[in-house]
């Protein structure tokens, strides 16, 4: 990897110190982060509802408000257009429960991923319309459906879009609300909120607006839910949610919500992390979508009967080990794809597919491509003469740019820089191929290539203590936008030959010398997935090193304690 000290003020470090009382290394990380005031540092550490924003900030959202409000006066039926993933699925639960909660009377779509596909369909707005719908609210889609606009003014009905992907440059549908805050001319303080978080805060002005404020805390947990398995960046108002939410979900009430935490393990006993929602409970929620319908998400949530929950619960256990299945064997006709193509272990960007490939899972499949050969990668399935795409990217390639760049080429494509979804003819993909590559190879150079590990600041080992965990644990959760803290340490000597942990992780005895030549306080590092790396490097007792680590700990009653977990290491230069 190369590494890259985040870039910090020491200014701003020294006035954050002084001014907030915090250790310099607790200043240099929230400066790093972005928070460079005592009253910033005060919101980080300790955030809560007052420091939400006036929904009522976001464009449009007024309006939006307004003409709900009129619904359920009427006793109109509100009509939730929503999208398969989790995101989309907890955005329906959210708008609906609120909604109803204010007295309004709710039909809700959520898509198939495979007969229907990402979007807003002409037909379905069309058949609600002929059921009486006169109003329809999209959550996490819409924000390029002009079509769907269109056919819904067609057919005599009030559209509202939400949504929180990025519009196309020449605007945003005609509806009689667009609440994104990533649209033109909004100035709505947090651009980064996720499809559900926009939900929420329509909710918020409902409830306010109501005199139900007092239930908001109650959504927060899926609100953390969505914002955590979208990773959207963890801070400003997705901090709130996240951190507020992942509180409350120590004790959830919700059955469906109980049920699904018993099926992932989770159940109270400690604070629960960001990784346990990413690693746990959004890859039953997707599952849903992926395997089978996404309906089943905003069943188990809407259920009332603890014994009917837990059953669905673990059925979205058994679709997720499904998604596994499924997932490794499209991996492994993609790595024999490449590693069968010479060509391709030249190539600037990757683009595979295969007749059949399940594709709830082609986007996690493009993921683990770029995981393991750090090139942009399109994953697609061919069926009937189409090839349905998913892709995903690295930091320095703008993946959407690239598709924008031959959008004849497409039926359909759209999302965001590194994560994106399409659809052509079979025909095309090696002409889409052909340019994607050039698009590559004039946005990227083969430094690019090389994995970047940000880290935070370098530390000797005896700063690695309690008390230095116990002031990294105020920083959570961690995930993207507030990556758990990163160090270096230079120099350390290996104490002892390294051992191997059943067959694949590492485990490495250090320590700093003393002027004396003593060595002072000996560390274990743990490297996971590490082992093949230290036989490759034949590193010997006496080598200097140099260690990428983030501080962790480590439960065992009888090994429990501070634990650094490696990311990398480097031989010492000049050693």
């Amino acid at each position: 990897m190369r590494w890259r000290p985040r870039e910090t003020d020491p200014a701003d470090i020294d006035r954050l110190t002084r001014e907030s009382a915090l250790t310099p290394v607790i200043a240099r990380l929230l400066v790093a982060r972005g928070v460079t005031s005592a009253e910033q540092a005060q919101e980080f550490l300790k955030p809560s509802l007052s420091c939400l924003h006036d929904p009522y900030l976001m464009a449009g959202l007024g309006s939006a408000v307004e003409r709900l409000r009129a619904a359920i006066a009427r006793n109109e039926t509100i009509f939730i257009y929503g999208d398969y993933d989790v995101d989309g699925t907890t955005a329906i639960v959210i708008l609906k429960t609120a909604l109803e909660l204010c007295g309004g009377k709710v039909d809700y779509h959520v898509p198939h991923r495979i007969r229907e596909g990402y979007g807003m369909r002409d037909e379905v707005i069309a058949q609600a319309a002929a059921s009486g719908v006169r109003l329809i609210i999209s959550v996490d889609t819409g924000i390029r459906a002009f079509a769907a606009a269109e056919a819904a003014a067609r057919c005599g009905v009030d559209l509202i879009v939400t949504d929180h992907h990025l519009p196309q440059a020449d605007g945003v549908p005609k509806a009689l609300a667009v609440v994104n805050p990533n649209q033109p001319g909004c100035q709505y303080p947090c651009k980064s909120l996720c499809g559900a978080g926009v939900a929420f805060k329509i909710a918020q002005a409902l409830l306010e607006a109501t005199g139900r404020q007092r239930l908001l805390p109650s959504f927060l947990k899926i609100v953390a839910i969505a914002t955590i398995a979208d990773a959207v960046p963890l801070i400003g108002e997705n901090r709130i949610f996240a951190k507020l939410g992942l509180d409350g979900l120590r004790d959830p009430r919700n059955p469906g919500l109980k049920a699904l935490l018993a099926t992932c393990q989770l159940d109270g006993s400690r604070p629960l992390s960001a990784g346990d929602i990413a690693f746990r409970v959004a890859p039953r929620l997707n599952a849903a979508g992926r395997m089978d319908v996404a309906q089943r998400v905003i069943d188990l949530f809407t259920e009332k009967d603890e014994a009917r929950a837990a059953e669905m619960a673990m059925r979205l256990n058994e679709l997720n080990g499904d998604r596994q299945l499924a997932e490794q064997k499209i991996l492994d006709e993609i790595y024999r794809q490449i590693d069968d193509t010479p060509e391709w272990k030249e190539a600037y960007s990757l683009v595979a597919a295969g007749d059949g490939w399940h594709r709830g899972v082609i986007g996690i499949c493009a993921t683990r491509v770029v995981e393991r050969y750090h090139r942009p990668a399109l994953v697609f399935s061919c069926e009937n003469g189409e090839a349905h795409g998913s892709g995903r990217s690295i930091e320095a390639f703008h993946l959407l740019d690239a598709l924008e760049s031959c959008p004849e080429l497409f039926t359909r494509y759209g999302g965001h820089s590194h994560a994106v979804g399409c659809a052509l003819p079979v025909e095309r993909l090696p002409e889409l191929r052909a340019r994607l590559e050039a698009y590559a190879r004039q946005h990227l150079t083969p430094l690019d290539f090389i994995p970047i590990l940000d880290y935070d600041c370098e530390l000797s080992l005896d700063e690695v203590n309690q008390r230095l965990w116990e002031s990294l644990a105020g920083l959570e959760p961690f995930g993207a936008g507030n990556p758990r803290p990163m160090f270096v340490a230079r120099g350390v000597r290996l104490l002892q030959p390294p051992r191997v942990i059943k067959d694949i992780h590492l485990k490495l005895r250090v320590g700093e010398g003393s002027p004396n030549g003593a060595t002072r306080r000996p560390q274990d590092v743990v490297g996971w997935r590490m082992a093949e790396r230290a036989r490759s490097e034949s590193l010997v007792v006496g080598d200097r090193l140099d260690l990428a680590f983030t501080v962790d700990y480590n439960t065992h009653p009888d090994f429990g304690g501070v634990q650094l977990t490696l990311s990398d290491f480097a031989r010492t230069i000049g050693s």
